[in-house]
């Protein structure tokens, strides 16, 4: 079987990223799986101290035979400061040169998929990277490709039409655009992940969806007809349907996946029911990114209690995807 090759970034090196990604590597893996665990080598040791566990060797270029397991340093700036727990711009760019070359390495076809660990949003910003995150900066690098970020877990499956705005901005980000293009990249990524009919219910904006007019003009205006267009494109879709009700029947299989008008709508039952095993995947790019779904954790960054266990799913998940047609390859 063909070798799978996935690269792992580290993620803010003062968060728990290098440590739970370390961790996830290190479990068995199948024999075809090579993992390359990218960012400085001080901070995968510092990561292996923290676990208990040797590194694994390091390799200078992903243009050699690969080991099962390896660390690979493409920066040429030497590790930043070690700082466990604290918000600082120069482990931003450490990690802005992570993402960089492995979406680098991903497009020339060196990578099969990237596993992304987790950023702090506000060190970028400190770092002054105008992206909010890894998906803005995912599809600046692909070529600014249109995206949408998936999130799920065992149960549930949501993607979501706004992303990291403040909520007085949601509103007026919501667009027929938007929404036909969220659900567009879900129903091409269901077949992707196994759902060959891909059933997909949206949400409504407001409660009750609106109660038709009287809380909100927003599923009358915009949602109810964009979601028309949808199915004239023949895409199995229903809604809008209100958000307290929808997840409850996504659950008891009347839909494959959620679309989400805004964060937290999608993330908060997302995460109630897979907070330790979810993850984020990038819909829309020419390579499978998938990460865990947290954030830096700096409260427990260099602890050694910090959960892999969303790390290993979207590990695991990346080398599925990869091992199948991805719909959004050239």
């Amino acid at each position: 079987m063909k070798p799978i090759v996935i690269g792992c970034t580290a993620g803010d090196p003062n968060g728990i990223g290098p440590e739970v990604t370390l961790r996830a590597a290190l479990q068995p893996q199948p024999r075809h799986r090579r993992i390359i665990l990218i960012g400085h080598r001080p901070v995968w040791e510092r990561a292996a101290e923290i676990i208990g566990h040797p590194p694994p060797p390091e390799i200078d270029s992903l243009d050699q035979p690969l080991p099962r397991r390896a660390t690979w340093n493409p920066v040429a700036t030497p590790a930043p400061r070690h700082c466990p727990g604290k918000i600082r711009a120069d482990a931003a760019r450490a990690a802005h040169a992570y993402i960089t070359a492995a979406a680098a390495a991903a497009q020339k076809g060196e990578l099969d998929a990237v596993v992304t660990a987790p950023i702090s949003k506000e060190a970028f910003q400190r770092a002054d990277f105008p992206e909010a995150g890894h998906t803005e900066l995912l599809a600046r690098l692909a070529g600014n490709l249109p995206v949408a970020m998936m999130l799920f877990g065992d149960k549930i499956r949501v993607v979501l039409v706004t992303r990291h705005l403040p909520l007085r901005a949601v509103a007026d980000a919501i667009t027929a655009a938007a929404i036909i293009q969220a659900v567009g990249m879900l129903a091409k990524a269901l077949p992707w992940m196994g759902f060959p009919d891909a059933r997909i219910g949206v949400c409504g904006l407001n409660p009750h969806a609106g109660d038709g007019g009287a809380l909100g003009a927003e599923e009358r205006d915009i949602i109810a007809p964009a979601i028309a267009r949808c199915r004239r494109r023949g895409w199995n879709v229903h809604g809008p349907v209100p958000a307290d009700v929808i997840f409850h029947q996504h659950l008891h299989g009347r839909y494959d996946a959620v679309v989400a008008m805004y964060h937290d709508q999608g993330l908060g039952p997302m995460k109630m029911l897979s907070f330790d095993s979810g993850v984020n995947l990038t819909l829309g790019l020419p390579y499978v990114r998938t990460s865990p779904d947290h954030g830096t954790a700096f409260d427990l960054a260099g602890t050694g209690r910090a959960n892999p266990a969303s790390s290993r799913a979207a590990l695991d998940w990346a080398a599925r995807l990869a091992a199948r047609p991805n719909p959004w390859h050239p």
